[in-house]
């Protein structure tokens, strides 16, 4: 009997930690990988790059749910509104991202220190003069960053 109660209250202390279920962890992977796939799509789609430009590496880093948040936060401020047929593609990034952040509330009690601004998404802040010439690189950095993202969905499980 004891060993029973001990065992129970362990569980329960582990389930109180934040840690979400398997079922849930698949289901939010399943529609982050969702909305990035249709992201890409539309993308491809809707913005072609400009012949001769190409993305100089590195690419930005997948530290958790937390950075992915940040880095696609951060481009999605560089896309200027002026942009032809960028709305739809703004509405998109924000709501790939509000859907994480919600997730994240439920499911992470362990916060992370915000992530510190670096790589390329760093650079292009620095450039915001230029804004149709960064609004093009950060649109490639954005899909950039989706198929990086999509090859690695397990990132997602990390506060």
């Amino acid at each position: 009997m004891d060993y029973t109660l001990a065992l129970l209250f362990s569980l329960l202390q582990l389930l109180s930690v934040g840690t979400a279920a398997p079922v849930e962890v698949v289901k939010m992977k399943s529609k982050v990988k969702w909305m990035a796939e249709q992201l890409v799509v539309r993308l491809n789609k809707d913005f072609q790059v400009p012949a001769g430009l190409t993305l100089s590496p590195p690419a930005d880093n997948l530290d958790g749910s937390s950075s992915i948040v940040m880095v696609l936060e951060g481009y999605n401020s560089l896309i200027s509104d002026t942009l032809n047929g960028v709305s739809q593609v703004k509405f998109d990034i924000s709501s790939l991202t509000g859907y994480l952040n919600q997730w994240r509330q439920v499911h992470c009690t362990e916060h992370r220190p915000k992530p510190l601004v670096s790589g390329p998404l760093q650079e292009l802040q620095s450039r915001k003069e230029f804004i149709h010439t960064v609004s093009i690189e950060a649109l490639m950095r954005v899909k950039e960053f989706l198929y990086l993202l999509l090859k690695n969905l397990d990132h997602l499980e990390t506060c």
